[in-house]
């Protein structure tokens, strides 16, 4: 019901990402992408007419790929923090999760009966996120514990399929006689480099910030917002209280799957 909800509050701009990803996958496809490098994996038509398959069904499947983990990552369930409605043995997770000796950091959500150290409350989701890091609009969902490390390998895989998107469009770009006729040959191929083009940017971005901010262990909300944030506020402006080092930060986003207590991880004090 959860998922149904979710994939219902944001059909239009899955519908979009779909619809956009696709179309242009489409243009590389059918258009000659081949009139001036006859060789080298950048020519999709040329390829296909000469029956070599290998090259246009990987990137069919990067893709392929890109959109399972837009998908996955959008209907996932972020990190939502149970509360005591609704949810049977939300009482005991309380318990588990804020041992007594942390009593002092315990903050209380306005709107959620608990807000574990590190989650916040999305006003869109309208419920608490574990380990909140944002709400991202493009993919209706909030970016938390339970899947910030696969919104990090979909934009791995995202960005290699835009590049490669990016480097075939560049290749189509024929030249002609007039201005008009250049326009008119190159329309549709304009129109997806110019989409790609954007997008590849936007994604290196998102890319290279999140994997700066998982090296030493920081959301995003707690990056722009640590003078507001009752944990992070009395501490130096340098000064990270869950940075473990680069390697085990790493190492304890993408391959430990489990929940934190962070009040435990805390060394700040109260």
């Amino acid at each position: 019901l959860a998922t149904w909800l979710m994939f219902r509050t944001g059909v239009l701009v899955r519908a979009t990402h779909t619809v956009l990803t696709w179309v242009i996958t489409l243009i590389l496809f059918l258009h000659d992408t081949g009139k001036f490098i006859q060789t080298g994996p950048t020519h999709l038509r040329k390829c296909e007419e000469r029956g070599e398959l290998l090259l246009p069904a990987l990137f069919f499947l990067v893709v392929v790929l890109s959109v399972l983990l837009y998908f996955a990552v959008s209907l996932m369930d972020p990190g939502f923090v149970l509360t005591d409605t609704g949810a049977q043995g939300s009482n005991e997770e309380m318990e588990s999760m804020i041992p007594q000796a942390s009593t002092p950091r315990l903050r209380r959500c306005g709107y959620c009966l608990l807000q574990p150290m590190r989650a916040k409350h999305c006003q869109t989701c309208k419920r608490c996120v574990r380990r909140f890091d944002h709400h991202c609009p493009w993919i209706e969902n909030c970016v938390g514990e339970r899947n910030h490390r696969w919104f990090i390998v979909y934009l791995l895989v995202q960005l290699l399929a835009l590049l490669w998107a990016l480097h075939i469009a560049l290749s189509g770009v024929s030249p002609s006689v007039t201005w008009e006729l250049w326009f008119r040959v190159n329309g549709f191929l304009l129109v997806a480099l110019g989409v790609v083009g954007v997008f590849s940017m936007v994604v290196l971005l998102l890319l290279c910030c999140h994997l700066y901010l998982v090296s030493i262990n920081c959301t995003t909300w707690e990056f722009m917002s640590r003078h507001r944030i009752s944990y992070l506020k009395n501490c130096g402006d340098e000064e990270n209280p869950f940075d473990r080092g680069v390697f085990c930060n790493l190492w304890d986003f993408f391959c430990i799957c489990r929940t934190v207590v962070w009040e435990q991880e805390n060394n700040s004090g109260p």
